[in-house]
């Protein structure tokens, strides 16, 4: 039971995958993102794509036919088409860069690392290879696969079944016409494939995350093993945390000799105060206790002829309102100095 993968991945886990490029990511998005992104700008720059094509066309066929053959004529009209041509293609490389890159950072963030291009030799053994491919991954990659393929099947046909009545009134339209219509079909064609891998990309990607917090998931022995790897076993912990108590009980008692007074409830509760009108700005406590730490506060006090003054409320509210090295708060210099001024009546001290 111990070793079951029954508790989620902690955040150390989490980052440790992540920096091995093991992250929740559809391979789908990005390319359903790009479909849909190329055919709107084509649908968008359809006219002025169609503009620098015929008259690509037209120039050749009207004037660079009627140029002569030399250098300088070839050079003018290979720079006049590359130039033509980066006015088409400069948009759609610079659209399919921008929703490539922003497919995976919407997906995973900001992410570089190595480790996926590292030699695995898990991956040369032919039984592990087996087991990939018929894996329940594989399944659901092939399954992947048909519903892309039934997707732009349906897309394309419901496009042609929409458009069947024009399609056969095709061939008496001009050619200008047909183009303009081929265009439009093909871009409504692809806005609608995309749009339904966009869906399905989506669908998958909520799924790799499902997958990948399966695959992250930790037994109980793994998380208190990773406990002690950062944070130290629970027992040296304790321990650390219980010498600490000691020390710190230890240096409070050693001040309790240098207070000026104690003040006790008689016996639950026991306060020291230290009070130096040339240092401080008002008395400090320098000790507290309740219980068996109030007796031994009263202990030493008596064997350092330190006055013991038995005031219950106000016993009760230095400790609940103050810790060890405050300063006493304004609302209880008046009850804390008539104990003081007590205190200096008994043992012969000015102020």
């Amino acid at each position: 039971m111990a070793m079951e993968k029954t508790e989620k991945a902690t955040p150390r886990r989490r980052q440790e995958a992540r920096e091995k490029g093991q992250v929740a990511r559809s391979g789908d998005v990005a390319p359903a993102m790009i479909i849909l992104g190329v055919f709107a700008l084509l649908g968008i720059m359809g006219s002025f794509l169609m503009e620098v094509v015929t008259g690509l066309f037209h120039r050749d066929l009207t004037e660079y036919f009627h140029w002569q053959v030399t250098d300088r004529s070839v050079q003018l009209i290979l720079t006049e088409m590359l130039w033509e041509m980066a006015k088409i293609l400069l948009p759609l490389f610079g659209l399919v860069l921008f929703l490539g890159v922003a497919g995976n950072l919407l997906q995973v963030g900001v992410l570089f690392t190595t480790q996926p291009l590292k030699m695995d030799v898990n991956r040369l053994n032919p039984v592990e290879g087996m087991k990939r491919i018929f894996s329940l991954r594989a399944l659901v990659e092939f399954v992947k696969s048909l519903l892309k393929f039934i997707v732009i099947t349906v897309a394309v046909g419901w496009v042609i079944w929409l458009e069947r009545e024009e399609l056969i009134l095709l061939a008496q339209w001009p050619l200008i016409g047909t183009l303009k219509y081929v265009g439009a079909m093909v871009v409504k064609t692809g806005l609608t494939a995309g749009v339904l891998l966009l869906v399905l990309a989506v669908f998958d990607y909520f799924y790799q995350r499902y997958d990948h917090e399966k695959k992250l998931r930790m037994s109980k022995q793994e998380v208190k093993d990773e406990l002690k790897r950062t944070e130290g076993d629970p027992l040296i912990r304790s321990r650390i945390k219980e010498r600490q108590r000691a020390l710190a009980m230890r240096r409070m008692m050693q001040e309790v000799p240098h207070a000026d007074v104690v003040i006790t409830n008689p016996t639950h509760y026991a306060v020291a105060l230290k009070y130096d009108m040339d240092k401080m700005p008002s008395p400090q406590v320098v000790a507290k206790g309740k219980g068996h730490v109030a007796l031994r506060i009263r202990e030493i006090a008596q064997e350092h002829n330190v006055v013991i003054v038995e005031n219950p409320p106000l016993a009760r509210l230095l400790y609940s309102s103050t810790e060890v090295g405050d300063w006493i708060p304004p609302e209880m210099f008046q009850a804390v100095a008539e104990v003081l001024a007590y205190v200096y009546q008994v043992t012969g001290r000015t102020i």
